[in-house]
């Protein structure tokens, strides 16, 4: 079933490239939604897939950048409107 997730993740999460590797991944699992970089420092993550495949995409994220995050908190949300995934600025 196809949900949708919002992600926020706080700790060194700009600077280090996490938008693009972000939306590699998204590539890879075939998720759509978007990713950008917010004011205070965090990084905020929409996206929309299977349930299979959004638990993947957000493990990814986590094993690529465990020594970067410090926190990260995730919602599951009804399914949106989204046809592609892409870096916001």
């Amino acid at each position: 079933m196809i949900k949708q997730i919002h992600l926020i993740y706080s700790g060194q999460v700009q600077g280090i490239g996490f938008r693009y590797a972000v939306l590699e991944i998204a590539g890879e699992q075939k998720v759509c939604g978007w990713v950008k970089n917010l004011d205070n420092g965090q990084v905020e993550i929409i996206a929309q897939a299977d349930e299979e495949v959004l638990n993947t995409f957000s493990q990814k994220i986590n094993q690529q950048f465990f020594n970067y995050i410090k926190d990260f908190k995730i919602d599951w949300l009804p399914a949106g409107e989204f046809r592609d995934f892409q870096i916001k600025f």
